[in-house]
């Protein structure tokens, strides 16, 4: 039993201490740099919206005040079988775009990945950019995240997410805590050669190096995870800003984790070849290290406070440790009582928000193991539309599915 409880602290430990630090080490070693230049190569951004009649106007004003080379950027806006007032107001812009702006209908509802998919096959450009309907970029941001590409060996950029809190609850604090915690590894990973994890809402990548996807598969997880098997660098430019404004309540980000956890497991079993140590020495001990064991973190949790239990009497130290971990979890408890406190007070939910990410992860194993996909969901509310009756669920050979992926049925 003691065995068992030293085990499950330890990979606790390895997860959230010992990665991150080893990381760092390796990333002053390596010190792997990008060679940046100011290039202004042809670039094509993709926007895919359902129902954003309340975000798509200033998201697409947005991109068409970029400051990069008008003559150098076309837009391509994706309604997916919206049916509010999107198609119109993006109908609209591109009267007044001179031409800079694409819009595309995709017919009926397929989910955004389709929808890159379709845009992404009537453009040319050498390099294409994904941004989502509701985030709003620096004005520098594009020719930040472009200057990357002049160095050769990369072949995808991702920019620095960052959550506004315009409701200043604390909870929504614990969300750019979160996200600060992941860029501080996302630039270490840059130095030992590849970033494992990006954001969907500001991210690039080289034309020739775009892999058509299946539609119930994650583009910010698989489109990084192909470019790396191509034998190209994933590389984190912090100074290309996203402002996205955080999910105030604590129950739509539990299921946008179960949502994007979910279709990152399913991903990782596509990809399971860059696991091979063999193949990619150093980026299958990363992609591990912070996606594989990170989404299973809640069992070395949950053991670590069961083994803790059987041992509690036989050291005081276990006796205290069990205390520890106890007053850990009733804080975490009570942080749903105070999840709307204002931002002063945000230090005291993280226990909170630690707690609602793995249960929302273990919810999404449970899921991956079951075969559950997710394809639709609904903007900024968490997940929608497929087959079953809390309506956000799949399974493989399903009539949702086989309508879906009717041309490009999976195999398992």
């Amino acid at each position: 039993m003691e065995i068992g409880f030293w085990i499950c602290l330890a990979l606790v430990f390895y997860i959230y201490v010992g990665y991150p630090t080893i990381v760092f080490v390796l990333s002053r070693v390596l010190h792997r740099t990008v060679r940046k230049g100011d290039a202004y190569p042809l670039v094509t951004l993709i926007i895919s919206a359902f129902n954003e009649e309340k975000e798509i106007e200033r998201t697409i004003t947005n991109k068409l005040t970029q400051d990069y080379p008008q003559d150098r950027l076309e837009i391509i806006a994706v309604s997916d079988g919206s049916t509010d007032r999107t198609d119109e107001i993006i109908q609209t812009l591109c009267e007044s775009s001179e031409g800079r702006l694409k819009f595309l209908r995709q017919e009926p509802r397929q989910g955004k990945t389709q929808a890159l998919n379709l845009a992404v096959g009537g453009t040319s450009s050498e390099i294409l950019v994904f941004a989502d309907a509701n985030s709003i970029h620096a004005p520098n941001a594009l020719r930040k995240i472009v200057r990357n590409f002049a160095d050769p060996s990369v072949g995808y950029v991702t920019g620095q997410m960052i959550y506004t809190n315009p409701n200043g609850t604390g909870f929504a604090e614990g969300s750019g805590a979160y996200m600060r915690y992941e860029n501080a590894l996302r630039a270490w990973e840059t130095q030992v050669g590849s970033v494992v994890g990006v954001d969907g809402g500001i991210d690039a990548v080289r034309r020739d190096l775009y892999v058509s996807m299946q539609p119930d598969q994650l583009p910010d997880f698989l489109l990084p995870l192909n470019v790396v098997e191509q034998g190209k660098r994933v590389v984190y430019e912090p100074e290309a800003l996203l402002y996205e404004a955080a999910l105030p309540v604590p129950s739509d980000e539990f299921r946008m984790r179960v949502r994007v956890s979910l279709r990152a497991l399913w991903a990782l079993h596509d990809k399971k070849n860059l696991l091979n140590p063999f193949r990619f020495p150093i980026f299958a001990w990363q992609l591990f290290s912070h996606k594989v064991l990170r989404y299973c973190a809640f069992f070395p949790l949950i053991g670590l406070l069961f083994f803790n239990v059987l041992v509690v009497e036989k050291q005081l130290f276990y006796s205290g440790f069990l205390v520890l971990q106890l007053l850990c979890y009733a804080w975490a408890a009570s942080g749903h009582l105070l999840r709307r406190l204002p931002r002063t007070a945000s230090k005291l939910l993280i226990p909170y928000y630690f707690v609602v990410l793995n249960i929302a992860c273990a919810i999404a194993v449970w899921k991956f193991l079951h075969g559950q996909k997710i394809v639709f969901w609904k903007p900024r509310g968490g997940i929608s539309a497929t087959a079953t009756s809390d309506d956000h669920e799949k399974k493989p050979g399903s009539a949702i599915e086989k309508t879906v992926s009717a041309r490009t049925e999976r195999r398992f």
